[in-house]
Formats: structure tokens, C-alpha cells, sequence
């Protein structure tokens, strides 16, 4: 299990490295809304937070033997980027439809970008085959107390900027991001209201939640969010304590999102990390005059399908 005291850690772990990032307020989505601006985080992504946290817990054992993980590309390019800090080996695993931005980013910082599989989950099954074949450690994208104790220091950057936080809405796919933030602020202050936003493609952790069977469709914009969620993953239990309730948005809503982002806020959103504004804007989620919080958890999106969104 994760505890704050893990979160208080994990910021000290990865404050010489990472600086905390924007939160803008804004206008169009509301009375008192505010963005908090991950796609703006070295990698562009959330995803460094955790993935450097697990590296720096690991011992020198783990360290040696070499790091593989599995990715939709942000998990990906925050392994390679950390791994590269440390100096450590990593090969990195991603479906053969990921994004080329993201696997130029895991190339770039030195990592062996691995293409594999149509879908995570058969890149997640070739790494967790790797893990043991080649006697490698395994960092998952989400299943993970360190990855999750990252993620959660955006909860503590929060309360440091906005202590009068009310309500706060996340992207939420495998759980690690929505289960660190929502760890935090309930630690801190039980009445913030926890919202996860899926998109109806990715609809892992809702149907897990809701006992639904909404399909997964792998051609969306959200592909950062793809991805069926592990047996007895530590996010499940960390979602059904913290976490109030789940939405899920469409694809027009997304690329709507996007475009708002992009010619209202100026900040290239990727369809995973838009999926809060999609929720506001679509009236998924009503908006009031509560202190709000929108986690934009990405901003890697490839030029063809911006062009494809703007069109």
C-alpha cells in the first residue's frame, strides 16, 4: 500500500530534478477553474514523477540488472528520460501504433524502444516475458507504490499553491496518476471531491469500478489512456477509497477539448490529457463555483492527428 509519508518521499526523491509544474487559471470552464499544466513537465508528460521516483527506490541490485517497462509512450519517454539521469539500461516496450513523437522522445534519451503487439496489453504481456527471460526489473506504468507516491506529489503541489482546492478532475486510465493525487488530497483535506475522467474508448477503470462492460477501442485519441488494468493492480483499492466518482467522454468531446486548448489556452493538449476539459466543456461534469482543478497529464501529440483534430 501507499502511504502520504511515501508521497513526502517521493518529492524529496525527485525535487532535485523536477520543478513543480504551472497551474493557470482560466477562463471558459467555469467560475474557478484552474489547469494544472503536466504537459508542461520535462517529457511533456506526468509520467516523469513516478517513473523517476521507482528508479531512484530501486536498490543497486535492481539498478544492475537492467530496467524494462511497457508503455502507450508517456510512462515510455519518462522511463527513458529517467534511466538516463541515472545512467541505467532500459528497454522500453510500446504497441506497434504508438505515437512517433513518443517513440522518437524514448530513442532520444537513450533507451532501446521496443515496437511490439497491436495493443498495450500484448506489449505489457512481451515485457512481463522479457522481465523474466532476461532477468530484468520491471517497472509497470501504474501497478507500482513508487510510480504511484510520484504521481502523487502533484496532490502536494496543489495544496502548496491552492489550499483552498474543492474538486479536482483527472485523467484516469490504469489508475497510477488518479490513486497518487487523490492518496494525497483526501490525506490532506477529505472534502476535496476526486473526479476521474475517462474516455468511453478506454473505459478500463470504470467498467472495473461500475461492474459495466463498456469496450475498449483502440483507435482513439486517448491512446495514452488504452489499456485493460492488472488483477489485483494496487490502484483498484486506492480508486474505490479516494476516488468519488468516474466519468466518460466521447471522442468528439476530446478533440473539441483539444481544439479549445489549442486556440483558447495556447497549450497543445494530447487526447489522453483533455479528457477533464472534456468532461467540463461537454457538461459531462457541471461546472460551479467550487475551487477546480483540471490535471492535464500530456501534451505529446503527433502532427498528423493535431492536424487531423484541427481539420
Amino acid at each position: 500500500m501507499v502511504h502520504l509519508g511515501d508521497v513526502a518521499l517521493a518529492r524529496y526523491r525527485i525535487s532535485p530534478y523536477l520543478q513543480p509544474s504551472p497551474l493557470e487559471k482560466v477562463v471558459g470552464l467555469g467560475e474557478n477553474v484552474w489547469l494544472k499544466l503536466e504537459n508542461a513537465n520535462l517529457t511533456h508528460s506526468f509520467k516523469i514523477r513516478g517513473a523517476l521516483n521507482a528508479l531512484l527506490a530501486l536498490d543497486e541490485k535492481e539498478r544492475a540488472q537492467g530496467i524494462v517497462a511497457c508503455s502507450s509512450g508517456n510512462h515510455a519517454q519518462g522511463m527513458a528520460f529517467a534511466a538516463s539521469l541515472l545512467n541505467l539500461r532500459a528497454k522500453v516496450l510500446m504497441p506497434l501504433h504508438t505515437p512517433k513523437r513518443k517513440v522518437a522522445g524514448v530513442r532520444q534519451y537513450g533507451s532501446e524502444a521496443i515496437l511490439y503487439g497491436e495493443t498495450y496489453d500484448e506489449a505489457e504481456e512481451q515485457a512481463r516475458y522479457l522481465e523474466k527471460s532476461e532477468n530484468l526489473t520491471f517497472i509497470s506504468p501504474y501497478n507500482d507504490p513508487n510510480v504511484i507516491a510520484g504521481t502523487g506529489t502533484i496532490g502536494l503541489e496543489l495544496i502548496d499553491v491552492l489550499p483552498q482546492i474543492e474538486r479536482v478532475l483527472v485523467p484516469i486510465s490504469g489508475g497510477g496518476l488518479i490513486s497518487g493525487i487523490a492518496l494525497t488530497l483526501k490525506s490532506l483535506k477529505p472534502s476535496v471531491e476526486i473526479i476521474g475522467v475517462c474516455a468511453q474508448s478506454a473505459p478500463a477503470m470504470y467498467n472495473m469500478l461500475y461492474e459495466t462492460a463498456h469496450p475498449q477501442v483502440w483507435d482513439t485519441l486517448a491512446e495514452a489512456l488504452s489499456g485493460d488494468i492488472e488483477l489485483k493492480s494496487i490502484t483498484i483499492d486506492l480508486a474505490q477509497r479516494f476516488v468519488d466518482q468516474v466519468v466518460l467522454v466521447s471522442e468528439d468531446a476530446i478533440a473539441e477539448a483539444m481544439r479549445w486548448a489549442l486556440f483558447e489556452q495556447g497549450w497543445v493538449v494530447e487526447g489522453g490529457g483533455a479528457v477533464g476539459i472534456a468532461a467540463l466543456r461537454s457538461g459531462v461534469v457541471e461546472p460551479d463555483d467550487r475551487a477546480t482543478v483540471v490535471v492535464i497529464s500530456g501534451g505529446n501529440v503527433d502532427e498528423h492527428t493535431l492536424r487531423k483534430v484541427l481539420g
